[in-house]
């Protein structure tokens, strides 16, 4: 480079004398001229030639980089999805039969609008109890529908399965149980999950890692998908073949003894599309006035006097002015309530009842959520042990749990209540308000929302969970972050980085009173 310079200079120096100029001469001699076009071009050369030598520079550094530093420019860099084209007898088939599932046409209702069913319009039947945009009158069974039409337009979604973080398998397992739940005929109860499997075991993605990489979504609960292939009873036999075993299950209730199925929130009834709406619901929530300490959404069962559900009726309805029911105005059909009253209802309460429904578990739980009304559980399973993807470790900070045996024992659920402080009480609410976006399912069609609903944090969880699969396999060993028999739901319940488990607070509710508390 020295040499360069003296050259260029060299060059300078002679052309000044070519134009007259005196090499040498003091300043004052010569006189001020102006510099010749020459010295004006060996400039420009100089300055390339510079400029050339830095960029050289540059562009090896860059090279020398670690790809993952390019990573940082991929905003789905590993969260891609990867989504098999099923044949449409697994889905879309399953939804244009709905009729099939009912003899009446209100479950083809419910599978409009993508699972959303038919839009409520004017806040709802209960008046403005609801957003007056994006209501919808949602079943609680329609989350396959949903999931499959939010994946449809996810952002991340690859047709490179080599490239995929994850590989989804859009099967409405739900409608296909719905369909032969009360059929004699166990083998046509378990046709098209058997179909499934042999579909799935003949594809090189799921060869790949024997399905350890797929997840699939269902629009009820495990309890559904149980049944041995040798026995008669309830539901099919989906989730006890091997293949599907090997994959990650999400459902709207999960067995606490199962390691590979998880409880994803079943599905309510607004589905918003911008960050404005949600943000606009949770303030009305905020400033919602709340004229009664305590509300229960549902009525009786059959009869029975000594459930936990019956004691909460009686106790509301024998002594309490603090305490509403739903009126019989609110019930559509037995067991279904217009979803206008029932979150009128839920909106106007400081706690919401939440004992166990159809299962442990209840869609009410996340209608309450989504009114703000903070949840009250009388088993851990109802809740604590089933989202934990989705609903804070510490119960306490949203929730109020009184246990079952409590009221067998003529506790006073609205005592109990009472002695919260007020401050805490608001607390809890300011809590559950915050939930909200994490427990609703937005619309399909929203763009340049910033939130993370439901889906997302369920795909995030999928994706973790198959990322640690990856790299224990990478290293030769199984990864197990659950395991089957009576402490599966410890390991669900680990914080990240624990893997030793031991005694839990709920022990004594599910070994020592098991019977009795689960039916209650």
């Amino acid at each position: 480079m020295k040499s360069f310079s003296r050259n260029i200079q060299r060059d300078i120096d002679a052309a000044a004398v070519a134009d007259g100029d005196h090499v040498g001469k003091p300043h004052s001699e010569r006189g001020v001229r102006r510099p010749s076009r020459l010295f004006f071009l060996g400039l420009l050369y100089t300055v390339l030639w510079t400029s050339l030598v830095f960029l050289h520079h540059i562009s090896t550094s860059v090279l020398d980089l670690k790809p993952s530093a390019f990573f940082l420019r991929d905003p789905c860099a590993g969260r891609y999805v990867y989504m098999y084209d099923l044949p449409p007898r697994f889905n879309a088939d399953l939804a244009r039969d709905c009729r099939r599932i009912s003899g009446s046409p209100d479950v083809c209702k419910d599978v409009r609008n993508d699972g959303f069913g038919p839009p409520l319009t004017g806040g709802g039947e209960g008046g403005r109890s609801l957003p007056d945009r994006g209501a919808y009158e949602t079943d609680q069974y329609m989350l396959g529908i949903i999931f499959h039409a939010r994946m449809r337009r996810h952002e991340c979604l690859t047709a490179d399965p080599a490239a995929a973080a994850a590989v989804y398998v859009p099967f409405y397992a739900g409608l296909d149980a719905a369909m032969h739940l009360d059929n004699a005929d166990l083998a046509a109860r378990d046709a098209l999950s058997l179909d499934l499997v042999d579909w799935l075991a003949q594809r090189p993605e799921w060869r790949a890692m024997g399905g350890r990489d797929h997840f699939l979504v269902s629009g009820r609960g495990t309890w559904d998908f149980l049944r041995r292939p040798d026995a008669g009873g309830w539901g099919n036999a989906l989730m006890t073949y091997p293949a599907i075993r090997n994959a990650t299950f999400l459902t709207t209730e999960a067995s606490p003894w199962h390691g590979h199925d998880f409880a994803v929130p079943f599905p309510s009834h607004f589905h918003p599309s911008s960050d404005a709406d949600v943000a606009g619901w949770q303030d009305r929530m905020r400033r919602a006035r709340r004229g009664l300490l305590w509300c229960f959404a549902g009525g009786p069962r059959g009869g029975d006097t000594g459930t936990v559900r019956a004691q909460i009726i009686e106790q509301c309805g024998r002594s309490s002015s603090r305490c509403s029911l739903l009126g019989r105005s609110a019930v559509t059909k037995p067991g279904h309530y217009a979803p206008g009253h029932a979150m009128r209802l839920l909106g106007s309460a400081e706690f919401c009842m939440q004992p166990r429904g159809d299962g442990y578990t209840r869609k009410s739980t996340f209608d309450a959520i989504l009114a703000g009304c903070i949840p009250v559980f009388f088993h851990p399973v109802s809740a604590y042990l089933q989202y934990t993807w989705h609903l804070p470790r510490d119960y306490r900070s949203y929730s109020v749990f009184i246990p079952a045996g409590d009221l067998s024992r003529n506790a006073s659920i609205e005592e109990v209540l009472l002695n919260i402080p007020p401050e805490k009480v608001a607390q809890m609410r300011e809590q559950v308000i915050r939930l909200i976006p994490t427990v609703m399912y937005r619309h399909p069609a929203a763009m340049g929302v910033t939130f993370k609903d439901a889906v997302d944090v369920a795909l995030e969880r999928v994706i973790h969970r198959v990322a640690k699969r990856r790299r224990d396999a990478a290293e030769g060993r199984e990864h197990v972050d659950g395991v089957d028999g009576g402490d599966s739901w410890k390991y669900d319940l680990l914080e990240d980085g624990e893997e030793k488990i031991g005694p839990h607070e709920f022990d004594q509710y599910l070994y020592m009173h098991v019977t009795k508390d689960l039916l209650a």
